[in-house]
């Protein structure tokens, strides 16, 4: 086997694990690390990158967002989340040594990451059976 291939399927297994511990714990992030997961399983192996994108964890946190349909709600709130506990934590150490200026940019960053996740990421809202045949018969009671 190729030390990249190796390298590869080792990085992927790592971004499945803290993907994993991350859809469990709220401070850590699991979109990143499940994205981390699906490019090196992509990279490594066809059977890898097939069995990960059948998982329940791809498909709740990340199959709607890598279709372009954009995330859920709460796929959203929980990013949000995670984002604003991680970096209060180092606002709030930056305040404790006195450091203003960089407190002050932590802030704009952290503003510009909500307002992106807010506006710049699309939201999806998967429809469920019952609402779908709902509007299937909506549809074809109105062409009637």
């Amino acid at each position: 086997m190729k030390l990249k291939k190796i390298f590869w399927i080792v990085l992927g297994c790592i971004g499945v694990g803290l993907g994993a511990l991350g859809a469990v714990l709220p401070m850590l992030p699991s979109v990143p690390f499940l994205l981390l997961a699906a490019v090196s399983f992509a990279k490594s192996s066809e059977k890898l990158h097939a069995w990960f994108v059948e998982t329940k964890l791809y498909k709740k946190n990340l199959e709607s967002y890598v279709k372009g349909q954009g995330m859920s709600p709460a796929t959203k709130i929980r990013a949000i989340i995670a984002l604003t506990l991680l970096m209060g934590f180092g606002f709030t150490m930056m305040i404790l040594k006195a450091l203003y200026i960089p407190c002050t940019i932590l802030g704009v960053v952290w503003l510009f990451h909500i307002l992106y996740f807010i506006f710049g990421v699309k939201t999806y809202r998967p429809e469920t059976e019952a609402s779908k045949k709902e509007k299937t018969a909506d549809s074809e009671n109105s062409t009637l």
